[in-house]
């Protein structure tokens, strides 16, 4: 029995670091590329460690490239479009999880066919739309857009978390003299911060990386974001490999800089903002 178990940890131990390395694998690979010089990229022989590591490829990528202000501009498009998308759908899952109205469920399910919509299917819609607004070729059209994705996703992602809190603590506040807003300032916003914090996570990431959208919108330079950036270094079919590696690594980095700026509120007491005393 005791063998079994201890063969059941080790097991378990092997098949965390097999995840753990399949996991890191393809960033080491990026970094180990990034690092490399055009040859070396092309060799029939890929080595594992750079022969003669360059940082040319950052050098040329940020002085010869619009890079840096494609990061700019994403950052500013993600983190806004992040905080918006929060504002809207946090009062939308209070408001379908906790309250009584005609057509909940339609609005329920509304919201999720909306989350299911390809986004191929809106990439002409919207370009409409933004043509009319005179928001083409302009960051403001995108922070205008990605919440048709974002808001939705926000949204069904929040429902079940304010479920999962017991409605008890509201009705005490309630009997308490505590108004709706206040509930929902002082209780449910501090009680779902976690899970609030998550998922303006994901949203971010959601329009950090985004491509077609930006694409179909986007045409001048000072507008672009990273991603159109990183494409536009293909030339036929010649590929920078060691450039766009690098900034692949260095687009990582602010998803890194923001879940670990965050994270200490994925960790706070869960409870906090409750009944106290």
């Amino acid at each position: 029995m005791r063998y079994k178990r201890k063969l059941k940890k080790y097991l378990s131990v092997l098949f965390v670091l097999a995840c753990v390395f399949f996991s890191l694998l393809p960033i080491y690979w990026m970094l180990n590329t990034s690092l490399k010089t055009t040859a070396e990229v092309y060799r029939n022989d890929p080595t594992l460690i750079p022969e003669k590591p360059i940082l040319d490829n950052y050098v040329n990528l940020f002085t010869q490239t619009g890079f840096l202000n494609g990061i700019k501009n994403s950052l500013l498009v993600a983190l806004t479009v992040a905080a918006f998308s929060i504002l809207v759908a946090f009062p939308a899952a209070y408001a379908v999880s906790r309250l009584r109205f005609r057509w909940k469920k339609l609005v329920s399910r509304g919201i999720l066919f909306c989350y299911l919509i390809p986004a191929s299917v809106l990439y002409i819609p919207l370009f409409v739309v933004l043509t009319r607004l005179q928001l083409t070729d302009s960051i403001i059209g995108l922070m205008l857009i990605y919440p048709t994705a974002t808001i939705p996703y926000a949204a069904w992602m929040l429902i079940p978390n304010v479920r999962a809190v017991p409605i008890t603590i509201e009705e005490a506040a309630l009997i308490d003299g505590c108004g709706r807003g206040k509930v929902i300032t002082k209780i449910m916003l501090p009680l779902m911060m976690p899970s609030i914090i998550s998922t303006f996570i994901f949203t971010f990431g959601m329009s950090w990386g985004e491509y077609m959208y930006a694409l179909v919108n986007i045409n001048s330079e000072s507008q672009k974001t990273f991603p159109l950036i990183l494409s536009g270094l293909i030339f036929g079919d010649m590929y920078p490999w060691g450039q766009m590696m690098a900034g692949g690594i260095c687009a990582s980095i602010p998803l890194i800089i923001t879940y670990v700026l965050l994270s200490k509120f994925l960790i706070s007491g869960a409870m906090e903002g409750g009944v106290k005393g």
